[in-house]
C-alpha cells in the first residue's frame, strides 16, 4: 500500500501543532461528558459513546453545554492527560474556543470544503493550526 497525503487549508483558532489519529463525531461534544480517568465518552446515545477521545485529533460539529461544565470538562481531561491532541469543528462558540486557547490545545474550524469528504477514521493527520493547514496520510 501506498501512503498519500493531502493538504487542507483552515483557519487557526487556538494556534499550535499535533499530530494523530482522526475521531469523527457527528455529534456535538459535552467534554463533561467524557470520563477524565480514560477519555472515554460516557454520555449515552452519543455517537462516541464508549470510545476514548484521548490523544485523538477530535473532529466535531460543535460543543455543547453550559460554559462551566465544557471548560471544567476539558480541564479535567488535560490535567489527566487524556485529552484530545487537537480539534477540528464547525461551529465554535466562545467557551470551547476560550478553553482550548487557554489549555493550548490547536483547535481550528473553516476546512476547505472536500476535507469532510476525505477523510475517515483512522486517518493520521497533522494540524498545524498556527499556519492553517491540515494534512492527512490516508493509504491506497
Amino acid at each position: 500500500m501506498k501512503i498519500m497525503k493531502k493538504a487542507f487549508q483552515c483557519h487557526k483558532i487556538s494556534e499550535g501543532e499535533a499530530s494523530g489519529e482522526i475521531m469523527i463525531s457527528k455529534d456535538p461534544i459535552c467534554f463533561y461528558l467524557v470520563d477524565p480517568k480514560s477519555g472515554v465518552v460516557i454520555e449515552r446515545n452519543h455517537c462516541l459513546f464508549g470510545k476514548s477521545i484521548a490523544g485523538k485529533v477530535l473532529v466535531f460539529p460543535n460543543g455543547k453545554g453550559s460554559s462551566v461544565v465544557q471548560a471544567d470538562g476539558m480541564y479535567q481531561l488535560k490535567m489527566k492527560g487524556m485529552a484530545p491532541k487537537a480539534m477540528i469543528v464547525d461551529y465554535p462558540d466562545t467557551t470551547l474556543v476560550a478553553s482550548a486557547i487557554i489549555m493550548e490545545m490547536p483547535l481550528v474550524d473553516k476546512t476547505d470544503s472536500s476535507f469532510k469528504t476525505g477523510i475517515q477514521n483512522g486517518n493520521i493527520v497533522h494540524v498545524d493550526a498556527t499556519h492553517g493547514t491540515i494534512t492527512v496520510n490516508s493509504e491506497s
